[in-house]
C-alpha cells in the first residue's frame, strides 16, 4: 500500500509531543493544566436554551456557508468592532471554527504559480500550526519569519528579499499574536498592507484574540485596509466565539473578504466544508450580537494581567501581554523547564519550540514556556507563584 510523502516530514503535533514529554513522570503536586488555550470562564446561561428551543434543526441538513441570521449578525459585528461594511450574502461565511477556515482559505485562493514560480506562504515563527500544513497541502513553500523580541514578537515581512515577495501568494498573520501576546500596531498593518499591495498577495489576518485585551481594543486589518483604499480582495478575516465568549465547543467561526474571494471560498467549501448545526448556529447569531458578556470576560482576563504582573515583577525578560490570554515566559530551554515544573510542581505548560520550526537554537521558541491564563483567578495565581518559584 502507498501513502503520499508530502505530510511525511511534519513534526508531531504539540500537545503529543508534550505527553511523550511529561506523562511518565509523577507530577510533583495537584495538577494544573495551563497549555491549551482553552477558556475556562462561563459562557452566557442563556446559549443553552437557544440551543433546546431550536433542537428541531438538528433533524435538517444546515446552510453550508450559514443562515442568514448568522451571516447577518456576523456583518453587524464586524461593523460595529472594526467600523467596515461587509455584504453578509457575498463577503461572509460562517466557519466550523476557525482553523478549518485557515486551512480551506489556502486551498481555495492560493495559486499553483506566483510569477511563474512555486508560490510562497508566510508563516510568522512560532505559529499557528495549521498555516504550516495548509501551505503543504497547497504545495507551496512555507517560509518561517522570526517573530522574536528583536521585533516585537511580531513578524517583519519587509526584511524579505523581492525575490521571496515576489512569489509570495499568501501571508498569514496573528495579531494578538498566539502564544506572545503582541498586538501588531496602526503602523505595522500599514506597511504590511502596503507590501502585500505592491508584491500582491494576500493577508489572512487571523485575530481569534482580538476580544481579550489589556487597554485599548487591537486595532484590525480589515479596518486600515479601508483606510488605505487597498484592494477589497487584499485582506481576509478570521476569529470566532471560542476566546471571544467562552464558547470553543461551539465551533462558530467566520470568514470575510472581498466578493471574488469569498466566491471561490464558497465554491470549494460547498463540496468540503463541515457546517454548524443549525441550532448551534441560531445560538451564534444571539452570541455574536451581545456584547455584555464580552466585557464580563475581559474584565476577568485583566484581573489575571494583574496578577501575572505581581507573580512576575523584575523578572528580567517578562513581557506583560498586550492581549491573548497567554504568558510567553523566557527560560533557559522551554523542554526542561516544563519538565522540571511538571515534576516539582504539577503544573502543566507547554515549551515554545512546540510551536515553532528550527532545530535547537534556531528555534525562536526554545528558550521559552507558553503559559494559558485560563483557569480561575485564585488557581492560576497558585500556579504562577509555584511557576516563580521553581524556574526562577
Amino acid at each position: 500500500m502507498n501513502f503520499p510523502e508530502r505530510f511525511s516530514n511534519l513534526p508531531p503535533y504539540a500537545f503529543p509531543r508534550l505527553r511523550a514529554l511529561l506523562d511518565h513522570h509523577t507530577p510533583g503536586g495537584d495538577v494544573v493544566h495551563m497549555t491549551i488555550g482553552e477558556p475556562k470562564h462561563d459562557f452566557p446561561a442563556w446559549v443553552t436554551d437557544v440551543i433546546v428551543e431550536n433542537a428541531a434543526g438538528f433533524q435538517s441538513y444546515p446552510p453550508n456557508e450559514g443562515s442568514v441570521e448568522l451571516r447577518e449578525a456576523i456583518s453587524n459585528w464586524i461593523k460595529r468592532r472594526y467600523d467596515v461594511s461587509v455584504d453578509p450574502m457575498t463577503q461572509v461565511m460562517a466557519l466550523n471554527g476557525t482553523r478549518e477556515g485557515l486551512y480551506n482559505a489556502a486551498m481555495a485562493l492560493c495559486p499553483e504559480q506566483k510569477n511563474g514560480q512555486k508560490p510562497v506562504v508566510l508563516i510568522p515563527n512560532p505559529f499557528y500550526q495549521v498555516y504550516m500544513v495548509a501551505s503543504i497541502s497547497v504545495a507551496a513553500e512555507p517560509v518561517f519569519v522570526p517573530a522574536t523580541a528583536e521585533t516585537d514578537h511580531l513578524p517583519d515581512y519587509s526584511s524579505l528579499s523581492p525575490e521571496v515577495l515576489n512569489r509570495t501568494a499568501v501571508a498569514y498573520i496573528c495579531s494578538p499574536a498566539n502564544p506572545q501576546g503582541a498586538v501588531a500596531s496602526r503602523d505595522y498593518w500599514t506597511q504590511l498592507i502596503n507590501i502585500a499591495e505592491q508584491y500582491d498577495f494576500r493577508i489572512f489576518a487571523d485575530e481569534c484574540y482580538s476580544e481579550i485585551y489589556r487597554d485599548a481594543a487591537p486595532i484590525g486589518a480589515l479596518s486600515i485596509a479601508q483606510e488605505l483604499g487597498a484592494d477589497p480582495e487584499r485582506v481576509v478575516l478570521f476569529n470566532s466565539l471560542s476566546k471571544r465568549s467562552n464558547l470553543a465547543g461551539l465551533r462558530s467561526g467566520l470568514i470575510a473578504g472581498g466578493p471574488e474571494t469569498m466566491k471561490r471560498v464558497h465554491q470549494l467549501r460547498a463540496y468540503s466544508g463541515t457546517p454548524l448545526p443549525a441550532p448551534l448556529q441560531a445560538a451564534a447569531v444571539q452570541v455574536w450580537a451581545d456584547e455584555a458578556h464580552v466585557e464580563e470576560n475581559r474584565t476577568l482576563y485583566r484581573e489575571k494581567y494583574q496578577i501575572a504582573d505581581r507573580v512576575f515583577d523584575g523578572l528580567d525578560g517578562y513581557m506583560a501581554p498586550q492581549a491573548g490570554f497567554f504568558l510567553w515566559l523566557p527560560v533557559q530551554d522551554g523542554e526542561t523547564a516544563a519538565l522540571k515544573l511538571w515534576q516539582e510542581t504539577g503544573v502543566r505548560v507547554l515549551p515554545g519550540a512546540y510551536l515553532a520550526q528550527g532545530g535547537g537554537i534556531e528555534n525562536p521558541g526554545a528558550g521559552y514556556i507558553r503559559v494559558a491564563l485560563v483557569a480561575p483567578a485564585q488557581q492560576t495565581e497558585a500556579a504562577l507563584r509555584k511557576l516563580r518559584s521553581c524556574l526562577y
